[in-house]
């Protein structure tokens, strides 16, 4: 089971010498999965599950798009608020 997920679209990026999205409107995915099995399998049952095809023309350039994992190295999170 997934445990989270979040999209954002971005709002606020300041151009620097090397970075700026000023023509652009950026989406960044993530998801949280509680352990690499649990990815593992869910991946095998997204990629046999037909309602998951593209149809048509997919709204974006998919050669910019950029799939990994990653590992975390420091987690933080917020107190809830009485």
């Amino acid at each position: 089971m997934l445990h989270r997920n979040r999209q954002v679209l971005g709002d606020n990026f300041p151009s620097g010498k090397y970075t700026g999205f000023r023509r652009e409107k950026i989406v960044f995915n993530w998801q949280v999965w509680p352990d690499k099995a649990t990815l593992d399998a869910a991946e095998v049952t997204m990629h046999q599950d037909k309602h998951l095809e593209a149809l048509g023309e997919i709204p974006f350039d998919p050669k910019r798009l950029i799939l990994g994992c990653a590992a975390p190295i420091s987690m933080m999170a917020a107190l809830d608020a009485p």
